[in-house]
């Protein structure tokens, strides 16, 4: 018997995932939970083969939960079941270490296979995901960042304004804009501070101690 938790803040959803998996033998549904911090309760007590999890959730979010639970209790599988397929959701939730990751739309086969799968420790992606994971994965490799790129990228981490950043490194605020466009670019990021972060990541930026 696999036993089972639903985790989704979705009053409805939750339901509908757990009629779905209840006429099924080998599967037991020992608890639901409407948010991260309930369903790491769930998981003390009832220490579960699978949690299924949503991603967007009060108090603490699906990816936060999911690296709780594989840090704390690895046996539990944790499998993503969500609406939600943006390449960086979905490589926030395998990040954290998810066995699987499953979209809303699918079938009831699909989902009691999917825990069959999980608990047997195989990894479980939806065909979407899965196109969008080898898609970024064929991506080539982005281009280092300049010297004056990382300057820039300094003074956005130091806080500075563009303008601010121009008058340090004697440049015009609007060469400092399209540098902002052009390491941008080569990070796949759409604002300031995910520029910071993916810098940081991949060792491209590192900040002064303390």
């Amino acid at each position: 018997m696999i036993r089972v938790i639903v985790v989704d803040d979705y009053t409805v959803m939750r339901a509908g995932v757990v009629a779905l998996l209840a006429g099924e033998p080998s599967i037991e549904i020992v608890g639901e939970a409407g948010d991260g911090r309930a369903a790491l309760d769930l998981v003390e007590r009832h220490d579960p083969d699978v949690a299924l999890m949503d991603l967007r959730m009060p108090v603490l979010d699906g990816v936060a939960t999911t690296a709780e639970i594989v840090a704390r209790h690895p046996r539990t599988r944790v499998l993503i079941l969500t609406t939600y397929d943006t390449d960086e959701e979905i490589e926030h939730g395998v990040e954290a270490g998810a066995i699987g990751y499953l979209l809303k739309d699918t079938t009831r086969r699909q989902l009691v296979d999917a825990v069959h799968a999980a608990a047997r420790g195989e990894t479980v992606l939806a065909p979407r995901v899965a196109e969008k994971l080898i898609a970024k994965m064929r991506r080539p490799v982005q281009a280092a960042l300049t010297s004056r790129e990382a300057e820039v990228l300094n003074g956005v981490a130091d806080g500075l304004t563009n303008a601010e950043i121009g008058e340090r490194l004697v440049i015009a605020e609007a060469t400092v804009k399209t540098h902002l466009l052009r390491l941008f670019a080569k990070l796949d990021v759409n604002d300031r501070t995910r520029a910071v972060v993916v810098a940081l990541e991949r060792g491209l930026l590192r900040l002064p101690p303390g």
